[in-house]
């Protein structure tokens, strides 16, 4: 633009609720003022991992003091189902068979929340134990079915590539799961309206799902349910499908009391009934030359799935998809195995699947450098994709914007790897208690839904008499700054001020038939319907201009705070003013799908990606081969964002994903009893990053010169799952760190998390081989 306007695109602008955050005053739904009357609802869970339920008494319950009343299965108006995958697997109370410890028998309401927990924990619930598998190993070895289809991705000949290959490894590693944790809980307010009318208030990343499964519950036509947010204090895809339960319980309570009903669990019900990122067991056969290029690479990649099937089948099918991470492989073959467990459903979790295929590469690269006795990173460079002939993914779809080699031979270079990984190799020659190490690791992700029909979004721009602009879209802020990004978009086109863009809530009532916000695509899908809208009311203002000033349209200009025509430059509140005089209509529902897309699951070909995100990351961490603890001393960032819509906002996301990677990847550890219980229910037994673990040097950067080569809006990239998977080159350091005490012999096989314990085991055992 030839004038300039305050918060622009392409410009480091401040959160838009940041000072809120900061101040408490932000409003999430717990903050909302409660009606005269309100009523609060609490679960009852079971203790059983698999069994019969012999004898459910609730007569306590409902005798409890303050108790408005009880619902069970029976009491669910519509459907007891709330599967996102529609497959009536996944009651909203369980009727005569519990699945797994913790899912929810009934729900108590009653005038008060503490009323209703107090009251919750008064049932008397008898089981007949039934065998339960807690894990994808013991799923299978029991012959327990898979929740959803499995999927098979191969391109050549696998298994001839295998048997010629001049070197061969196979191994299998375990990758651990991974709870949200997202600084507010699971929380659902519904208030009744007239006739069959509804509106939920909910931390959710997914409001027209949370509308259709509510209208199912009730059984109302989808309209008359409005579902609201503003924000949430936190997702990471936890409230893409796990808030159905809430919404409906608490909908189905305030339509049967005519009152309203909120329902708000604590930390250790909230952990114990909702899913969590995939734990896989992944088994990997892989074929190789002398110079450690790969030849083929045969896997079975096996997630503990849970009771139904949630969205495991496309978080095992992203999996898949990024088990190539930016290397390519000639021939193969990549089967899923999505088990069902005795286990709350997992769910959707930042990189859907695709983190635990990535490290799965990792693993293959990093097996064949300790084979061949070469740095890892020349083994990653032999093997990234390339030009013609080495371009094409397992998933048939041909990588046309690959960057990696420049990425990370910048990063390489900027972070001086070779020098460092000399002196690190050098110090730990001479033996000693503390061991160093350090990795590169590179990743390639793709963005979009898998789920084609997902590609899609909605918004609508209204503008008011004064000039002032109300913005609408289908997607939800949850702290990562969707919001500000699409009010840029919208300021940029309109070329007016970014104070002038206000940010409205969320409403299934203003935009319909939204998608999930989620696979880092927010910003591509909804930025890109705003700007339609915002085309479209720019073309009668353009149209209105023209007539007024005896003009041609194509030469009206939006920029500078006016509408330049005809020689003249009309402050834009001036010019709107006149339109609304002239009858100009000033609102606009704009609409996106994304292009070039598709994807045939059963033939394991298309292109389910628009485009890749690229990124690489150095880490270099100490540990004590003598008690296994570890720091991480550095780490060094190199991301692609394409052109960035604000880039201070973007290197939050990647600083902020990268710290949850190495959370995942180290000390988050989900652990259940042979009872099937999760014991790991609360921050107290449940460990997170904290703010010392960061690493002590830490330099992040954009790759600035980098453009999307698809037009995305304003050129730029997604950014929220990406940078997750940097967090990978931690593990691949202590895996170097504990492979110095055999001389760099023997790859670790560290499976995932690498705790302190297992870091010490590792060394003990190639101590001892």
């Amino acid at each position: 633009m030839s004038a300039a306007i305050r918060g622009d695109v392409h410009t480091s602008q401040p959160h838009d609720s940041a000072h809120k955050h900061v101040t408490g005053r932000a409003e999430y739904t717990d903050d909302i003022p409660e009606p005269a009357g309100t009523l609060h609802a609490y679960l009852g869970l079971s203790e059983c991992a698999h069994g019969r339920v012999t004898r459910l008494d609730l007569d306590a319950v409902r005798a409890a003091p303050g108790v408005v009343g009880v619902l069970t299965g029976a009491d669910v108006p519509g459907a007891n189902d709330i599967s996102p995958m529609h497959l009536d697997d996944e009651p909203i109370f369980a009727g005569d068979t519990v699945q797994f410890w913790g899912q929810p028998l009934f729900a108590v309401v009653a005038g008060t929340r503490d009323a209703a927990r107090r009251a919750a924990m008064l049932a008397e619930v008898a089981y007949d134990p039934l065998p339960h598998a807690l894990d994808p190993e013991a799923a299978m070895a029991a012959d327990y079915p898979h929740v959803t289809a499995p999927l098979t991705l191969q391109r050549g000949d696998a298994d001839g590539a295998l048997d010629a290959a001049p070197h061969r490894i196979t191994g299998r590693m375990r990758v651990g799961g991974q709870d949200h944790m997202y600084l507010e809980g699971q929380i659902a307010f519904a208030l009744p309206g007239e006739d069959d009318e509804i509106t939920v208030f909910s931390s959710t990343q997914h409001p027209s799902e949370t509308q259709m499964m509510v209208a199912h519950a009730l059984g109302v036509p989808t309209g008359a349910v409005t579902v609201k947010v503003r924000r949430m204090g936190g997702a990471f895809g936890g409230k893409e499908t796990q808030m159905n339960l809430f919404c409906a319980v608490a909908a189905i309570a305030a339509k049967r009391w005519n009152r309203a009903v909120k329902l708000r669990p604590d930390r250790d019900d909230d952990m114990t009934a909702t899913g969590k990122r995939h734990d896989f067991l992944i088994d990997y056969d892989v074929g190789y030359d002398d110079s450690g290029r790969i030849e083929g690479v045969r896997a079975t990649l096996a997630a503990r799935c849970g009771f139904s099937a949630d969205l495991s089948g496309p978080v095992t099918d992203r999996a898949l998809f990024h088990a190539d991470n930016a290397y390519y492989y000639p021939n193969v073959h990549l089967q899923s195995r999505p088990m069902k467990t005795n286990t709350v459903s997992n769910t959707a979790f930042r990189g859907f699947g695709g983190p635990q295929g990535v490290i799965m590469a990792e693993r293959v690269i990093e097996e064949i450098a300790y084979a061949r006795g070469m740095d890892p990173l020349d083994v990653r460079k032999a093997n990234f994709y390339g030009g013609p002939g080495r371009d094409v993914t397992p998933y048939h779809q041909t990588v046309e914007d690959c960057i990696i080699d420049r990425l990370v031979g910048e990063l390489e270079e900027s972070a001086d790897y070779r020098a460092r990984r000399a002196a690190i190799v050098a110090e730990n020659a001479k033996g000693g208690v503390m061991r160093r190490g350090i990795a590169l690791t590179p990743v390639k992700f793709g963005i979009s839904f898998t789920a084609t029909w997902f590609n899609q979004a909605g918004a609508l721009i209204n503008v008011y008499r004064d000039g002032s602009v109300s913005l609408n879209h289908g997607g939800t802020e949850m702290g990562q700054g969707l919001n500000t990004k699409v009010a840029q978009v919208v300021a940029n086109a309109f070329g007016i001020d970014l104070s002038h863009v206000r940010i409205t809530r969320t409403s299934t009532g203003k935009v319909p038939n939204t998608s999930a916000t989620a696979a880092s695509s927010g910003t591509d899908l909804n930025g890109m319907a705003a700007l339609d809208a915002v085309e479209q009311i720019k073309a009668r203002l353009a149209a209105f201009a023209a007539e007024r000033y005896q003009a041609k349209a194509e030469d009206v200009r939006f920029e500078g705070n006016a509408v330049h025509v005809g020689g003249e430059a009309v402050p834009f509140a001036d010019m709107i003013a006149m339109a609304y005089m002239e009858r100009v209509h000033l609102s606009a529902a704009g609409f996106y799908k994304t292009p070039k897309i598709h994807w045939d699951r059963a033939a394991g070909k298309g292109r389910p990606f628009y485009y890749y995100a690229y990124g690489a990351a150095v880490s270099e961490v100490e540990i004590d081969t003598l008690t296994g603890e570890y720091t991480v001393e550095r780490a060094d960032i190199l991301h692609d964002v394409g052109r960035s819509l604000n880039p201070a906002l973007d290197l939050g996301q990647v600083e902020g994903a990268f710290v949850q990677g190495v959370g995942w990847l180290t000390v988050e550890e989900l652990w259940w009893d042979d009872a099937g219980r999760l014991r790991t229910h609360a921050p107290s037994t449940y460990k997170i990053p904290l703010a010392s673990d960061r690493p002590r040097i830490f330099n992040v950067k954009l790759a600035d010169w980098s453009e999307n080569r698809e037009p995305t809006i304003r050129r730029s990239k997604a950014v929220g799952e990406p940078p997750l998977m940097l967090g990978i080159s931690v593990v691949e350091a202590l895996s170097m760190a504990v492979a110095s005490v055999a001389e760099y012999r023997t790859c670790p096989r560290l499976d995932t998390p690498v705790t302190p314990e297992r870091v010490l085991m590792a060394v003990e055992r190639l101590r001892g081989a």
